[in-house]
């Protein structure tokens, strides 16, 4: 066999390897890419969840506590807000931490409105008392756990595909491809300080 012939063989044989990998790589992105979406449609599911429980919580409160509009009427806004920007929400939008920031709020705001709905229900020994209600308190409880639950295993996903993103060679084939940066659930302003409480 010729030199020339020997040194055109390892030249193919090298980029066979280098294309190889460079597909799997590819290949590897797109599968932390859908990793990613995946797990927000489980975010999603568990807010819709919570969403899906409020007309309840509130119809059986109402029965209770109806001169308690002005709250119950909160609420119902504040699942509308939730709900309209949980809608808006596409993969495109995770690359985009305002939108992140946005759904974020939404979804703190339903959260406050359902802890004043919360002391509201103090005041109604009955309406704690009732059997139905305290289902649907279990309920949401448990619902609140599967979202911290959620959004830990999303930021988690997003940090794991980030981290491939910016690595070499993979970081090449992201900025070919459009793998951008994935935005994270970021800690509520005042998270991080405990609340005060006195006695």
């Amino acid at each position: 066999m010729s030199r020339g012939l020997l040194v055109l063989i390892g030249v193919l044989a090298l980029i066979a390897v280098v294309a190889f990998s460079l597909v799997g790589k590819y290949n590897s992105l797109v599968g932390l890419q859908e990793g990613v979406d995946g797990q927000w449609s489980n975010v999603e599911n568990v807010y819709q969840r919570r969403a899906d429980l409020i007309p309840n919580l509130v119809n059986t409160v109402k029965g209770y506590a109806a001169h308690e509009s002005e709250t119950l009427e909160a609420v119902i806004r504040a699942r509308a807000e939730a709900t309209k920007v949980t809608v808006e929400a596409t993969p495109e939008n995770l690359n985009d931490p305002a939108f992140l920031q946005r759904f974020q709020t939404a979804q703190e705001g339903l959260s406050g409105a359902l802890s004043r709905l919360m002391v509201v229900v103090e005041k109604y020994p009955d309406l704690k008392a009732n059997q139905n209600f305290l289902e649907l308190q279990s309920q949401l409880e448990g619902t609140e756990n599967r979202i911290a639950v959620e959004r830990r295993r999303f930021n988690e996903m997003a940090q794991n595909y980030n981290t491939q993103t910016r690595r070499f060679p993979a970081n090449v084939i992201a900025g070919m491809f459009g793998f951008d940066k994935r935005a994270y659930f970021e800690a509520s302003e005042g998270a991080a300080k405990a609340p005060e409480v006195k006695f």
